[in-house]
């Protein structure tokens, strides 16, 4: 977790300023100030969680369904043809905000932003042996 205060407490507690576009009693989503489409918004419980190992399953769950009403406002909205949700835990996962977050990313065409995954096919035997021990 970062040392000093939490930019998306602080911004919970009225503290620091945000483009505020949806508030339920758990959540909050806001403009993204560092947009990467038009319309990236960001969906965050009120409560401290790092990240969403951290976070208490109900709240995880709040944030799921205000990140879906977030992406059908702005495919209605702003037209995005299609919806990227994004949610990093981690620093090597791309973290940099350590309060649970999910990036509601508009897409749009020639928008720029890219995803990618490029892959190869997984070993049956690896895939299976992967599977036993997950369950």
């Amino acid at each position: 977790m970062a040392k000093g205060p939490c930019i998306f407490c602080e911004i919970v507690a009225g503290r620091s300023p945000a483009y505020v576009i949806d508030e339920d009693d758990r959540c909050l989503a806001f403009l993204d100030i560092f947009p990467l489409t038009t319309g990236h918004s960001l969906v965050i419980p009120k409560a401290h969680a790092d990240d969403l190992l951290d976070a208490p399953a109900d709240d995880v769950a709040a944030v799921a369904r205000m990140a879906q009403r977030v992406a059908q406002r702005v495919s209605t909205e702003l037209g995005a043809p299609g919806i990227n949700l994004l949610q990093a835990t981690g620093a090597i996962a791309l973290q940099t905000v350590f309060h649970l977050h999910v990036h509601v990313l508009p897409r749009y065409p020639d928008d720029g932003f890219r995803v990618a995954f490029d892959r190869d096919n997984g070993d049956p035997a690896e895939l299976e042996a992967l599977a036993t021990r997950l369950r």
